[in-house]
């Protein structure tokens, strides 16, 4: 309930992707909230166990059709009253969450114009430098000699992606000229973002954080496999939540936290972790930031932060909205939770059987995909805790190791 004991109501975009959302609806219900659904899906494609979480759902197709999507807002306002939060906790519909919390005075997240911040690759830099944190250099896309000019800088490969992109989806790395000038010949409208190679690996940081920018929660990953290759390359995918933060990837991320000031929301930061000494960005193992998500971690990853923190994670995301603390005992076991995930395309030396009879003790879950994002994700995936590192990478090595 709202501090003068009026119940919340919490209006939830797209509630049925990924389909583990139902989680989140279920521990806001749990609470005490008014969960309220809307989203491009038919009614009778919207599983039971959302449905039971649910004290209404109502379509709106396409959902990006903003004009429609007030309409069915003002619908939820005038029956249910005041509307106290609206989110996706999705980055392709984190725009529309904002011009619809704007349009409708909802104060909890931000509005349109406060969001560029968290949308555009580049402008992040400008938050990164605030927080005291190095970054790539980068240019955007205008033409093929000013681009050269950068290389000139910076050498080849580069990286270029969407300035304004969800996942891994266009981005490809450029290695020679001809490259280059192919990739102005056959370019789009949109604005891209060039960005120097680093070498490095991919983490990042987790976590949710109550009003006063506080975080209540915090979790870290480590990705062995970049979205670049996943996409690209289509490999298959494994990452896993440590046990703790790492020290260092907690300065750096807690600064980053800070200079973008996030406010009752979840957030998701992508680091590099250096392979070698790189002139102006940093020493060999230091951090360098490289962008930012101010939404839940994508796919099922909040289960995996489930799994390594022993408690829910969707449980700390609705005390955050209900009593604006994390309210959950913290757990005096943690875990490494390692995902593993396969292709259906490869051929593998162990079966579902093996995996299942060899690492009983230690598997949590396992399942099919989306296909939706399968090209990035996989389409079966194994989740399992440990608590020795070294365990939980041989038990990725053995579910990938291919035939």
């Amino acid at each position: 309930m709202t501090k003068d004991g009026r119940i919340i109501n919490y209006v939830m975009i797209s509630p049925n992707f990924p389909p583990k959302n139902y989680k989140f609806a279920k521990s806001l219900k749990e609470r005490g909230v008014n969960v309220l659904g809307l989203g491009d899906a038919f009614s009778y494609e919207i599983e039971k166990n959302l449905q039971d979480n649910l004290v209404e759902y109502v379509q709106c197709y396409p959902l990006s059709d903003i004009h429609q999507a007030i309409h069915k807002v003002q619908y939820l306002k005038d029956k249910y009253g005041h509307l106290d939060w609206l989110e996706s906790n999705n980055e392709y519909w984190i725009e529309e969450d904002s011009t619809l919390r704007e349009w409708f005075n909802i104060r909890s997240g931000l509005f349109h114009g406060d969001i560029n911040k968290i949308k555009m690759k580049s402008e992040m830099k400008r938050y990164f430098e605030m927080a005291g944190v190095k970054y790539a250099k980068y240019h955007l896309s205008d033409n093929f000699e000013n681009t050269l000019n950068f290389v000139k800088e910076v050498g080849y490969p580069i990286f270029v992606k969407p300035n304004v992109g969800v996942g891994a989806f266009g981005t490809k790395k450029i290695s020679n000229d001809d490259e280059l000038r192919d990739f102005y010949s056959h370019k789009d409208n949109q604005q891209y973002i060039f960005e120097q190679f680093i070498d490095g690996e991919l983490y990042s940081f987790d976590g949710i954080t109550n009003s006063k920018g506080e975080i209540i929660s915090k979790t870290s990953h480590k990705f062995l496999v970049s979205g670049e290759e996943l996409v690209n390359n289509d490999e298959d995918d494994a990452y896993f939540t440590y046990k703790s933060v790492p020290w260092r990837i907690n300065k750096v991320g807690c600064k980053i936290v800070k200079a973008f000031d996030v406010r009752s929301r979840c957030f998701h930061i992508e680091l590099f972790k250096l392979n070698k000494d790189h002139p102006g960005l940093g020493k060999k193992g230091e951090f360098v930031a490289l962008e930012v998500n101010m939404r839940s971690p994508g796919g099922y990853t909040p289960e995996l932060i489930s799994i390594s923190l022993n408690t829910s994670y969707y449980d700390i995301f609705a005390d955050m909205i209900v009593y604006d603390k994390n309210m959950q005992k913290k757990s005096k076991s943690t875990y490494f939770a390692m995902s593993a995930s396969r292709k259906d395309r490869f051929n593998y030396v162990h079966s579902d059987e093996e995996i299942k009879t060899k690492y009983k003790d230690f598997l949590v879950e396992s399942g099919r995909y989306p296909d939706s994002i399968s090209d990035e994700m996989g389409n079966t995936y194994y989740f399992a805790r440990f608590r020795d590192y070294y365990q939980a990478m041989a038990f990725q090595k053995y579910v990938r190791k291919k035939k």
